[in-house]
This record gives C-alpha cells, structure tokens and sequence, in this order.
C-alpha cells in the first residue's frame, strides 16, 4: 500500500523517520557497509517491535487479551501503517545488501578469472617445445608395453594343440 509522507509522519517516531529516510534512495547508496548492517539491525528491531505491538492489539480488540491501557484498543490502523512503512524500508534494506554482495561477487569473479588465465598464459610459456600438439603436426608417443617374447602365429599354435589335447583326454574318459 503506498503511502504519503503525512501518513508516515504521523505513524513513525522521529527516530524511526530518521531511519525510513537513510532507506531511500539517495541517503541509502551513501551508507558504508558496516552503516547499513546497523541500519539493517534497527530496522528490523523496531519492525518486529511494531509487528508485536500491532499483534497485541488485535488480540484486545477481539477481546482475548486484558488491555494494556486504561481501555482496550479499539482499532489498529496507525500500528498496521507504522508495520508497513517500516517493512517496506526493511525490503529496501535488504535489496540494497543483497545488489552490494552481487556486485562484491561479481567483481571477486573477474579478479580470480583474470589471475587463472595469468597462471595459464605463464604455464604456457613455460612448456617444452616437444610437447604433443595438433597445430605443430602429432609426434608418436613412445609405446609403454613390455615388448611381447612370444609371435601371436606361436600362441594360436599352441592354444589350439592344447585344445586337441584335452578333447583326447576329455573323450577317454
């Protein structure tokens, strides 16, 4: 619900119209960090302050609670307005931290981007000359394997001759 700034004046407190007015634009982007994260802290101190107080009075309204004056409340408007104001400014609050810790990512990401390609472009010129490329043409890479002692025609031969074997011994028994 928008509101004008009579409305706000008349629901707030001086100090809390203090505060209402650092979460605005021009007043919220000259906060340092650590002004904000305090001005977050009171904000939300006196909206929860303000959500308890409405809530008690909803509760004499409906009769459920004895009156903390000399009689029960008989309406609500003025703490559900002050509610309002001072969760909206608490949403401006927050938005401002959140865009402040993106941006803080987001230059963190470019910084460490650049020193990884640095290390990279380093690295590069820093590797031998023989070492396997496309560009340059592929070199053959060296064969690991021991060298096999015996020919593939010798194995078969043999593998097969022990075959014939045990069919022999096989029909025997």
């Amino acid at each position: 619900m928008a509101t004008d700034g009579k409305m706000e004046a008349r629901a707030l407190t001086d100090g809390e119209r203090k505060m209402v007015e650092k979460s605005r634009a021009p007043a919220l982007h000259g906060l340092s960090t650590a002004e904000l994260s305090a001005l977050v802290k009171l904000v939300r101190e006196r909206r929860d302050r303000a959500r308890a107080m409405a809530e008690r009075r909803r509760r004499e309204m409906r009769g459920k609670a004895a009156p903390r004056g000399a009689a029960p409340s008989k309406a609500d408007e003025g703490s559900k307005l002050k509610l309002s104001v001072l969760v909206s400014a608490l949403r401006r609050l927050t938005a401002e931290v959140e865009r402040r810790r993106r941006t803080r990512a987001r230059t963190e990401l470019v910084k460490n981007a650049r020193k990884a390609l640095a290390m990279r472009q380093a690295a590069e010129q820093s590797t031998p000359a023989n070492t396997r490329r496309a560009a340059s043409g592929v070199r053959p890479k060296e064969n690991r394997r021991a060298p096999k002692l015996i020919r593939p025609m010798e194995r078969g031969r043999l593998r097969k001759a022990n075959a014939v074997a045990q069919a022999k011994r096989d029909a025997r028994s």
